[in-house]
C-alpha cells in the first residue's frame, strides 16, 4: 500500500536529510522531484500544483528551527502539508454507524463492493465484539444485472456470519422495499444494502440510485472505488456525489499495482473523506483510513501505531505480558520462540506486518521471499525438537542438531541458523531492558 509513493517521497527525503544547508538551488530540485513523483503516482497535475504552492508557501514563510537541520525542516513542512492534504490530524476517520440504519454500497462494476460489504460486516461486527457487544446485521442486494452478484452475496455475508436475505421481487426498487420491510421487522440493527454497478456511469444507473434513496432515505452512503482506476475513480466519484451524494469512500485493491495517487487526491477534490481502504481478499483486509498514520507510510516512516492495534486485536494482553516477563527474566526458550512466530501468523502475513515498519518500501520482493522460507524452516525445526529441548535449548549437541535437522528435512547449518536467530532475540530483549523499553513489565 502506497509504495511507490514511499518510494518517490523517501529517495528525496533522504536526499534531502543529506544537505547541511537548504539553497535555492536544492529546493527547486526537491520540488521538481516530489512534482515528478506525485505525477507518475497518477496524481492530477492541478492537485500537485496546488500541494506544491502549499509546500512553497510554508517553505518561505517557516522561521528557522534551531532543532532541526534544514533539510529536516523541509522533510517537516512536507509531512505537515502532505497531512492537510489527506484530511488532517484531526479528520473523523471511519464511520459511525447509527442504530437502526441503513447502509447504501454505491460504485462501478469490478469496484469490488459485493466483497467489501463482507469486509465490513466483519469489521462492525469485530469493533462491537471488542466492546463486549453483537451486532444484528442483514445484507441483501439489488443488482440484477450481474446474475452472480446475489449468489456471491450470500457466500460472502456465511462467511462473515450475518444474515442474507434473497427477495422475491425481481426489479431493483422492489426488491429494496422488501428487503426495508424484513428489516424493520425483525429489529435488524443495520441493513447493508449492495447496489448494481455498471461498467462506466450512465445515466439509467444513476436514476435507479436516486430512487432507491429516495426510497430508503438511507441513513449512511458508501462509494467504493476501485484505487488501480487512479485519476477516472476521482471522475467516478463527482458523478456519484452530483447525483446522489455520499458521505465517505472505500479505497479497494490498494494491494494492487496501484499508485496511491487517487488516495493523494480524493479529500484535497472532493471534500470527503475516505473511512476505509481496502487490500486484500480476506475478511479481516480492511483497515481504517487514519491520515496521520498513512501520512508516515508515505513518507517511508511506517506505522507502529496500527501494528501494535494489530496486535493488541489477535494477541490477548495477557499473553503479550507473559512474553514481555520472559524477556526480562532471561527465562525466554524456543518453546517460547515457537509461539511467538505463531502469534505472527495470528497478524498476518510478513508482507502485511512488514508494511507498518519504517523503510518497508525498501524490501525486495526476494528479501520478503527469503524471509518467509526462513520462517517456515524455522517452525519446521522447532516442530522436530523434543518438548525438553524446546525448554533447555542448552541440550542441542552435535548429534540432537542431526537427528533434529533429519526430522524438520533441512541441514545441521540450518539449525545452527535457527539457534542464532534466537540468541540475537534474547540480547535484543537485553538491549531494551537496559534502555528502559520495557520496565512497564518488571
Amino acid at each position: 500500500m502506497f509504495d511507490f509513493l514511499s518510494q518517490k517521497f523517501s529517495g528525496v527525503l533522504q536526499w534531502l536529510s543529506n544537505s547541511h544547508k537548504l539553497t535555492e538551488e536544492n529546493i527547486a530540485e526537491a520540488y521538481m522531484k516530489v512534482r515528478d513523483g506525485l505525477l507518475e503516482a497518477d496524481v492530477p497535475l492541478t492537485v500537485v500544483d496546488a500541494f506544491l504552492e502549499q509546500v512553497k508557501l510554508a517553505v518561505t514563510g517557516q522561521k528557522v528551527h534551531q532543532a532541526l537541520k534544514p533539510g529536516e525542516q523541509f522533510i517537516k513542512i512536507v509531512h505537515d502539508n502532505l497531512l492537510t492534504f489527506l484530511g488532517g490530524k484531526n479528520a473523523v476517520t471511519g464511520i459511525t454507524f447509527q442504530i437502526p440504519s441503513v447502509v447504501m454500497i454505491m460504485g462501478l462494476q469490478g469496484s469490488g463492493k459485493t466483497t467489501t460489504i463482507a469486509k465490513l460486516c466483519h469489521f462492525m461486527k469485530e469493533q462491537a465484539r471488542q466492546r463486549g457487544k453483537q451486532r444484528h446485521i442483514l445484507v441483501g442486494s439489488v443488482d440484477f444485472y450481474r446474475p452472480a452478484a446475489i449468489d456471491q452475496l450470500e457466500i460472502l455475508a456465511k462467511q462473515a456470519g450475518v444474515d442474507f436475505y434473497r427477495t422475491k421481487a425481481t426489479t431493483p426498487l422492489a426488491a429494496a422495499q422488501e428487503l426495508q420491510l424484513v428489516f424493520k421487522q425483525k429489529s435488524y440493527e443495520h441493513l447493508i444494502l449492495d447496489t448494481a454497478g455498471r461498467l462506466h456511469i450512465d445515466e439509467v444507473m444513476m436514476q435507479e440510485l436516486v430512487q432507491i434513496n429516495k426510497l430508503l432515505m438511507p441513513k449512511h452512503k458508501l462509494l467504493v472505488l476501485d484505487a488501480m482506476t487512479g485519476q477516472e475513480s476521482l471522475s467516478v466519484a463527482q458523478s456519484f456525489n452530483a447525483k446522489i451524494g455520499f458521505d465517505a469512500a472505500i479505497l479497494t485493491k490498494m494491494d494492487s499495482d496501484t499508485r496511491g495517487g487517487a488516495a493523494f487526491a480524493f479529500r484535497f477534490q472532493l471534500g470527503k473523506p475516505i473511512a476505509w481502504v481496502g487490500s486484500g481478499e480476506k475478511l479481516e483486509d480492511l483497515e481504517s483510513f487514519v491520515p496521520e498514520r498513512m501520512t508516515t507510510r508515505i513518507l517511508g516512516m511506517g506505522d507502529l501505531q496500527t501494528l501494535l492495534e494489530k496486535a493488541t486485536e489477535n494477541i490477548s494482553s495477557q499473553t503479550q505480558e507473559s512474553m514481555a516477563r520472559k524477556f526480562i527474566d532471561g527465562s525466554f526458550n524456543l518453546k517460547d520462540f515457537q509461539e511467538q512466530l505463531q502469534m505472527l501468523d495470528k497478524m498476518g502475513s510478513m508482507q502485511k506486518i512488514l508494511r507498518y515498519l519504517p523503510g518497508s518500501h525498501q524490501i525486495t520482493p526476494d528479501m520478503m521471499e527469503k524471509g518467509q522460507v526462513e520462517t517456515k524452516r524455522f517452525k519446521a525445526i522447532i516442530g522436530s525438537m523434543t518438548e525438553n529441548e524446546r525448554l533447555v535449548p542448552a541440550l542441542l549437541d552435535g548429534s540432537r542438531k542431526k537427528r533434529i535437522a533429519n526430522g524438520a528435512g533441512v541441514s545441521a547449518q540450518d539449525v545452527n541458523q535457527l539457534l542464532q536467530r534466537f540468541e540475537e532475540c534474547k540480547q535484543f530483549a537485553k538491549m531494551m531492558k537496559k534502555m528502559g523499553k520495557l520496565k512497564r513489565f518488571s
